[in-house]
């Protein structure tokens, strides 16, 4: 510095440093890696056209299948996610990026309370219900829903001492895609605002989320829905979904 000041200007000196920094924060680029969650009673399957969309985009890809109908998040997490993860990626020191479906999003979430050695970069959230559904709360006893669901399916209330509330802030950069459009009529009836069929609009969001936006599709489909794969391509690039259009 002190050199550099000696020969020209300390306004010249100071841009030349500005310019060295700023192509040094360029440099840093995106981790390439990428691990898919699926939803509560869904499979790897259901994420195959993510699987594509960001293959062809250049990531390194693993779309993790897990038992979701037969045990506890916790378990979910350490027992099956987890090692999944260290198979897949060389080195979880490296960020792992996520986009998830459902059920897949509070995985991550309890990973990231947990497991202190995965390294979690970004991470997308489709349909989460980051602070529960309602469908649990007055469903959850039955046991029709829990043989189709699980043990998991029945963490999924919105009481404070329910999983999804009781994880906290996001301690990662988390954008949020929420679905508009229901399928299922009969769960929307137990939901109150506007749903996805089986979470609400307003309980997908994550105190501490990076980015929020909604697209017109329902809890089922949402990991398939076109403009939803793009949304989540821009967030694992940019760390943020697009402005929303002025319509004036």
């Amino acid at each position: 510095m002190t050199n550099c000041t000696m020969i020209i200007s300390r306004a010249i000196c100071s841009a030349l440093i500005a310019l060295a920094t700023n192509a040094i924060a360029a440099a840093d680029p995106v981790s390439p890696n990428v691990a898919l969650l699926h939803g509560l009673a869904r499979s790897a399957a259901s994420m195959e056209k993510l699987e594509d969309y960001l293959s062809e985009a250049g990531f390194k890809v693993c779309n993790i299948d897990y038992p979701s109908r037969h045990y506890r998040v916790e378990r979910l997490a350490s027992d099956y996610v987890k090692p999944s993860l260290r198979q897949c990626f060389d080195n979880t020191q490296t960020p792992i990026n996520f986009v998830t479906h459902s059920l897949g999003g509070i995985i991550v979430r309890q990973i990231a309370a947990t497991e202190s050695s995965i390294v979690i970069g970004r991470v997308v959230m489709l349909g989460p219900p980051n602070k529960g559904s309602e469908v649990v709360d007055k469903l959850g006893d039955w046991a029709v829903f829990q043989m189709i669901n699980g043990p998991a399916g029945n963490q999924l209330g919105t009481a404070p001492d329910d999983l999804p509330r009781s994880l906290g802030p996001a301690t990662f950069d988390a954008g949020v895609i929420a679905g508009s459009r229901s399928i299922n009529l009969i769960l929307s009836s137990l939901i109150p605002g506007e749903d996805d069929g089986k979470v609400s609009i307003e309980n997908t969001k994550l105190e501490g989320m990076k980015g929020f936006t909604v697209v017109g599709a329902s809890h089922p489909f949402i990991m398939r829905d076109s403009e939803a794969i793009a949304l989540a391509h821009q967030f694992l690039l940019e760390g943020a979904f697009p402005e929303p259009e002025n319509d004036e």
